[in-house]
């Protein structure tokens, strides 16, 4: 075999492996509900930043509880400026000296104590953030959900519609039918492709929505699994859901610590009206004399203290301003409470109110609906109704189709809210 061959017999080899691996179809990942959530947690930015936010927060409390820097310095003393000869003068000296602050007793520790506060709050932030987060990726994902039903709703309908063109026609070319009813059909098919523009331009936008929440370039294909778990579940009483919010909430939680923070700076603020204290001390080392006597080195010890000789007005307007930040912080409790009340209770009666639409819709309504299509269109046939009565009643059953998964989704979207406003998963009987 002439190497020219052999090298022709390889590159269409390595050709046709390109062109099978080309037409070999790229399989979309479905997205599950399961899955965004748990990308979402890991990869969102903004609840990445909090997360830094917090852990920055962390470290302040170690450093507000200790004591500030010593200092450290060197200095001649009563060196002579015309000759600058430290053996001239028995009060010259080189020396070295040290100090140190002392705050009064307690403040270092009621500082640290409000910095951990603070913390802790900030951390408490970081789980509230977490539920705020899931709770815009379930519903964006159910929103989505609930438009790609409605897509196909509207492709089956066209389907449908269609038929009924044809029947519509071959009737009227039989002297049965009218024109009228060629060209009503007609103009519903048009509506229909008017009404998938605007679900499908929804679906973009929605998939750009939960793409961002993704971390993700909003172009990026979502596909959703086409069956769910159909079963909406019980949930507990309104007040049970109060009680755990009380304790579960973190935002409740962020609040309370900014009490404690807050009480931490005003017990702080009374203690400044006492002094802190700075100690120091020197060592000046003295040269011997001009005939070789040997000087004494010298010591010196200092203490200071600061005078709050101004209190009334600084350290009394410091408790001032901290006594009401106190109570900013409790009413800004009371404030979220309510608000987490109310979350709670709108989300409980939009889910109880969706989930009876669902169970209305899917035993009456819509088999009904279906029912009554399948009798129009069986008596169209045979001249018993006429085309009008007929397309109104496939509207009229797309409608409920439609709104049917609307409500299912509705009542999805409140539970992922309710999950938030509770803090907590467990709301389920």
């Amino acid at each position: 075999m002439s190497p020219r061959f052999f090298f022709k017999c390889l590159c269409l080899l390595l050709f046709s492996v390109c062109v099978t691996a080309a037409e070999q179809p790229v399989t979309e990942q479905i997205l599950t509900l399961k899955s965004a959530a748990e990308q979402a947690v890991q990869d969102n930015p903004d609840l990445a930043q909090i997360q830094a936010r917090a852990q920055a927060m962390a470290a302040i409390p170690s450093q507000m509880g200790s004591l500030p820097d010593p200092e450290i310095s060197f200095n001649a003393m009563s060196l002579p400026v015309k000759t600058f000869d430290i053996n001239q003068q028995d009060m010259t000296q080189l020396g070295a000296g040290i100090s140190q602050a002392f705050p009064f007793p307690g403040k270092l520790a009621l500082r640290e104590q409000a910095a951990a506060f603070e913390a802790e709050a900030a951390t408490q932030s970081v789980t509230e953030v977490r539920w705020r987060l899931l709770s815009e990726v379930k519903t964006t994902w159910w929103l989505i959900f609930y438009l790609d039903r409605a897509i196909k709703l509207v492709d089956s309908n066209h389907g449908l519609l269609q038929q009924f063109v044809q029947i519509a026609r071959t009737k009227y070319e039989v002297g049965e039918g009218l024109q009228q009813d060629v060209l009503l059909a007609q103009l519903e098919l048009s509506k229909l492709l008017a009404q998938q523009l605007v679900l499908k331009a929804s679906r973009r936008n929605a998939a750009a929505s939960l793409n961002a929440l993704l971390d993700k370039p909003a172009n990026t294909a979502l596909r959703l699994p086409d069956t769910v778990d159909m079963q909406l579940p019980g949930i507990k009483l309104e007040n049970r859901l109060y009680q755990q919010a009380e304790t579960s909430r973190a935002v409740l939680e962020v609040n309370r610590q900014g009490i404690n923070a807050a009480q931490s700076r005003l017990n702080l603020a009374k203690q400044d009206y006492l002094p802190d204290f700075n100690l120091g001390a020197a060592y000046g080392a003295r040269a011997s004399t001009p005939s070789g006597d040997k000087r004494d080195d010298l010591l010196s010890l200092n203490l200071s203290m600061n005078v709050p000789i101004y209190a009334a007005q600084k350290q009394a307007k410091a408790v001032d301003q901290r006594t009401s930040e106190l109570m900013q912080e409790k009413y800004a409790l009371q404030d979220q409470w309510n608000k987490v009340r109310t979350q709670i209770t709108q989300a409980y009666n939009d889910y109880q109110g969706a989930k009876d639409q669902v169970v209305l819709f899917e035993t009456g309504i819509v088999p009904q609906a279906r029912q009554t299509v399948a009798s129009m269109l069986a008596a169209y046939q045979v001249n018993k109704v006429d085309f009008l009565n007929l397309v109104r009643s496939q509207i009229t059953l797309f409608d409920y189709e439609t709104q049917y998964w609307k409500a299912f989704t509705e009542a999805n979207q409140s539970l992922a809210q309710l999950s938030a406003a509770v803090g907590m998963e467990e709301i389920y009987e």
